[in-house]
């Protein structure tokens, strides 16, 4: 097929991101899920939940699927903000910044000041570093895939000739 015909196909923004939240959460909630069961934190995999339900609930595997819905949430939010504000910068590393910095707001602003977990100083060490590990991680899926689909990153893919079935 001749390039010059060939329309380019544009693909919706904020459904995208939906859909990369959605899987970043599933994924990178399904590794805090492991994280708490192997010891890695002391965290419950529904930490954003905390302040709403008894702690004694949230070890519950309701509480913790809610957890883990709670993390998915936070995921789609998380891509939609990233595909409105910086879904045009190229590259990881961005991505890998914006997760440290919602590391940085939930652990060290909002959830001590909402009780969604006790202040910095109060976590161990493993926890800290798992956590702070796992965002560092979810914001490289979320930046670097919604960075890849809307910046010419693909131009540098190869092009392949589709071979006709017959």
């Amino acid at each position: 097929m001749d390039h010059r015909f060939h329309k380019k196909h544009r693909t919706n923004k904020w459904f995208f991101a939906a859909y990369i939240g959605f899987f970043a959460g599933v994924i990178w909630g399904g590794l805090k899920l492991l994280e708490h069961y192997f010891h890695f934190t002391s965290l419950t995999p529904s930490f954003l939940v905390e302040p709403f339900f008894l702690h004694s609930f949230l070890f519950t595997w309701i509480g913790t699927l809610i957890g883990w819905g709670a993390f998915i949430g936070l995921s789609v939010a998380a891509s939609l903000i990233y595909a409105l504000v910086l879904s045009k910068f190229q590259g990881p590393w961005y991505g890998m910044a914006y997760g440290l910095a919602w590391w940085g707001a939930l652990y060290l602003l909002i959830g001590p000041l909402i009780g969604m977990m006790p202040w910095i100083l109060r976590l161990d060490l493993n926890t800290i570093l798992t956590d702070v590990s796992l965002f560092a991680l979810w914001g490289l899926f979320i930046g670097y895939s919604i960075a890849f689909e809307f910046t010419d990153e693909r131009a540098r893919e190869p092009i392949t000739k589709r071979r006709k079935l017959a």
